[in-house]
């Protein structure tokens, strides 16, 4: 069934446009808990009411897309556990923990302030699949009932989710290491790991400085966090910090910072961890995207580590771990899996788990991952009209054939409609910068011109 509001993440848009509106809202979490009801209900011969987890981030839309969804499921007969702001994989991992039926997640990750997003993890922490989606889908332009007075959802809150996260992510860390002695900047993005990421590393023993922890509603990813982290780049160096570690709006990526102020996205943090676990054991393969730098898949070809590539989405290289029985896979934007520590990608635990191969290794974050000579790769976003046909299109497929074959075969292009953003996704990647570059914007101006000339 194709879906019509669930994106690769969840259903996102503009707050006040539809469908992220509270009406709206209020119907999806009934259809979702009438969804998710006969699901419980299908395996257990238990009556008892099914319940979910609703957790945020720190968008001020977060209060009037949670009492919507509130109203919804308890309309449906389910109760709400609230946690208020907590990262996404916080959610995953509470909603497993206290056995709920699934977690639901307010936030738009990475976006502005103004947009927000609906996104759901089963019983399992992971998240939901198409067929129960397409279900949640199919009910939502039924009529809206309400069961009895007798069976409505009752809603409560679990005051001690943040410190009952807070020991999850110390547990993924080996107990007998620490990080004493070591001077880390984190940035929260003013975002939903605000309040909980700094107690993980301090807990552990380093010495901690924050940026991007005084959210207002409406600064979250504001110049800051992994989407930005050249403002880490810079207090790392003020501060003459050992590294710097910045997550995005909900703490699901992470990107890294060392000591000379240079930028680690997920393909080297990916790398490191990796490499740590097969000095521990065997590692059967990883799992990278369309746009994984291609000197990391060398880079494991050196490690005798096979390498698969994705769709681009977590979701994508979560099933093709599934598939694979593999356990480490993860986007260069910084979404990192090691379902060894986790179910979902976790920005808190994917730096813990760097910080471990740091520690084991000895040295410094540059010389943990300073060898690795990343292939340059432009990325230029060009805005695209809802339903337009690029694949179709003459003359976007000619510039795409042409480049392609400049490129004589050193460098690859990619594009990709985003599954978030109305927009195509432009990237070629070249051993020399300069030929990258040139590439790129050979084959966006074909892009922005088809898109004119509609």
């Amino acid at each position: 069934m194709e879906r019509k509001y669930f994106g690769t993440d969840g259903v996102r848009g503009r707050v006040g446009r539809h469908p992220i509106t509270p009406d709206f809202v209020m119907r999806l979490g009934y259809s979702a808990g009438k969804v998710l009801a006969l699901d419980a209900r299908a395996r257990s011969d238990a009556a008892s009411r099914p319940a979910v987890l609703i957790g945020k981030d720190t968008r001020i839309s977060g209060y009037m897309l949670e009492a919507a969804l509130e109203a919804g499921f308890s309309a449906a007969g389910v109760d709400v556990c609230l946690v208020g702001p907590l990262p996404t994989p916080a959610v995953a991992y509470l909603t497993r923990a206290l056995r709920l039926q699934a977690g639901i997640v307010i936030s738009a990750s990475h976006n502005p302030f103004y947009d927000n997003g609906i996104k759901f993890f089963s019983s399992n922490g992971v998240k939901l699949d198409d067929a129960i989606e397409g279900e949640i889908e199919a009910g939502i332009g039924a009529p809206m009932n309400c069961v009895p007075s007798a069976d409505l959802g009752r809603a409560r809150r679990i005051d001690d989710a943040a410190g009952r996260y807070i020991e999850f992510c110390k547990s993924t860390f080996p107990n007998e290491l620490d990080l004493r002695g070591m001077k880390i900047v984190v940035d929260c993005a003013h975002g939903a790991a605000y309040h909980v990421a700094p107690p993980v590393f301090h807990e552990l023993g380093a010495d901690v400085h924050t940026i991007g922890v005084s959210p207002n509603g409406i600064n979250i990813n504001e110049e800051t966090g992994a989407t930005s982290p050249h403002a880490l780049s810079r207090e790392v160096l003020a501060q003459q910090a050992d590294l710097g570690i910045a997550l995005d709006g909900d703490g699901d990526r992470v990107i890294m910072v060392d000591s000379q102020g240079r930028i680690y996205d997920g393909d080297p943090l990916l790398y490191a961890t990796v490499r740590s676990r097969l000095r521990k054991g065997a590692v059967a393969g990883v799992v990278g995207t369309l746009m994984s730098n291609l000197a990391i898949e060398h880079a494991f070809a050196g490690l005798g580590i096979p390498f698969a590539r994705a769709d681009v989405g977590d979701r994508y290289v979560m099933e093709a771990l599934l598939k694979k029985n593999w356990l480490y896979g993860g986007e260069n934007s910084g979404h990192i899996l090691c379902l060894d520590r986790h179910t979902t990608g976790d920005g808190i635990v994917s730096a813990l788990q760097v910080l471990c191969a740091l520690r084991e290794e000895g040295g410094t974050l540059e010389e943990l991952l300073g060898h690795l000579s990343l292939y340059p790769q432009v990325l230029i976003n060009v805005p695209l009209p809802k339903e337009f046909p690029w694949k179709e299109d003459r003359g976007i497929n000619d510039a795409l054939r042409s480049t392609e074959a400049a490129l004589d075969g050193e460098g690859r292009v990619l594009l990709r409609a985003s599954g978030t953003e109305p927009l195509l996704r432009v990237m070629v990647e070249c051993r020399d910068a300069e030929k990258a570059r040139e590439a790129a914007e050979r084959v966006a101006c074909a892009v922005r011109g088809a898109v004119s000339a509609v």
